[in-house]
């Protein structure tokens, strides 16, 4: 009796699995519509562009259209500024580092006049 329940088991998963790729292999056939669908539809989708292009911000134009600031970037996006690194090869910046440190070694280093990285070190003989 439990080999048929077993057996009865293995073909229905199998039923499912191929009715799962049939699936799957007709929605690849329709071509590449899948994902969420856009907050801000088509219709709506020029006003906004014409609008963050006259100046107003994607938080005003959000509030504006009840949605997300996400929302109003997807039909921006390519109208948004570039925030990577100019050139590849510049230095990033150099930031102050802040040490929050309790203790005798935070007293040290507060007291201690640290030559810069790249400074040659000096050599006591």
């Amino acid at each position: 009796m439990e080999q048929t329940l077993a057996a009865a088991g293995e073909l229905q998963r199998d039923l499912q699995r191929e009715l799962t790729y049939d699936g799957l292999r007709a929605a690849e056939a329709k071509g590449p519509k899948g994902g969420r669908r856009p907050v801000v539809v088509a219709a709506q989708t020029a006003g906004v562009r014409t609008a963050y292009s006259e100046g107003r911000s994607v938080a005003a134009l959000a509030r504006h259209h009840g949605v997300s600031r996400g929302a109003i970037r997807t039909p921006v996006s390519d109208l948004l500024p570039d925030h990577s690194a100019g050139e590849e090869d510049a230095p990033a910046p150099e930031l102050p580092v802040t040490l929050d440190m309790p203790g005798k070694v935070a007293d040290h280093l507060h007291t201690t006049e640290l030559e810069p990285p790249n400074a040659p070190r000096s050599t006591k003989g």
